[in-house]
């Protein structure tokens, strides 16, 4: 036996296609707002070098809050400082002061403005005091003399934090190119503080460097082909 079916209405292709372009309508705005809010509320950024391990590795993915710290529109290089500042042992995102237009750095905020930090005996003294610190790698010694790399200069210790500025350093002292070799950070350098590592990948460190457009796609895909490359208890993981 042979079901006739009835043609599509006119009707019903009208539904069709209002369904349609409410969804491609719906996506529009939300790619928009994501686009807003990644620019002014927060951002993502991935961890290309050593200098804060163990507390956060090549790989990383963060999302970060600017909310409070900068505010700036998206695709452009204006940045206007807010009200909030961080606190001592913070872990900060910023601009480097030797070179603006450079990619961000991820550092702890160390010295607080008008601050004296010294470094003996492989710790950091804050004022007078000892600064009590649980997440370091390696001694803490000050940069070692004849070091040439863009924007050093000669930091001598103790160092009186300016006003408006924030002494930073890397968690792995070993391994960090920070306020020891460059100074402090100003005030208006600052974007923002992490909230939260959304995705963690052990990777070639070279995917995760500006530019490497190629070697990042590969260590995406390669997750997907080895799951195991995925750092999957650090999920999640807040500060």
């Amino acid at each position: 036996m042979k079901v006739k079916t009835k043609p599509a209405t006119p009707h019903h292709d009208a539904s069709v296609s209002a369904r349609v372009r409410r969804e491609i309508l719906a996506w529009f705005w939300v790619g928009l707002v994501f686009l807003l809010v990644n620019g002014t509320i927060g951002q993502a950024r991935v961890i290309p070098s050593a200098s804060m391990e163990n507390t956060l590795l090549i790989g990383d993915h963060l999302i970060i809050s600017r909310v409070g710290y900068d505010a700036g529109l998206p695709f452009t290089n204006w940045h206007v400082p807010l009200w909030r500042n961080p606190k001592r042992q913070q872990i900060i995102i910023f601009r480097p002061p030797y070179a603006p237009d450079q990619t961000d750095l991820v550092k702890r905020a160390i010295g607080m403005p008008g601050d004296l930090v010294d470094l003996r005996d492989g710790n950091v003294w804050i004022n007078g005091k000892q600064l009590e610190e649980d997440y370091t790698l390696g001694p803490t010694k000050p940069a070692p003399p004849g070091y040439s790399q863009r924007g050093r200069i000669d930091v001598a210790f103790p160092y009186r934090v300016p006003d408006n500025c924030y002494f930073a350093m890397g968690d792995n002292r070993g391994n960090s190119y920070d306020s020891r070799f460059w100074g402090c950070v100003p005030r208006g350098y600052l974007i923002g503080t992490p909230v939260m590592i959304y995705m963690s990948i052990d990777a070639n460190p070279s995917a995760w460097e500006p530019g490497h457009i190629v070697d990042r796609f590969v260590a995406y895909a390669n997750v997907l082909i080895h799951p195991a490359t995925m750092r999957w208890k650090r999920l999640f993981h807040t500060f």
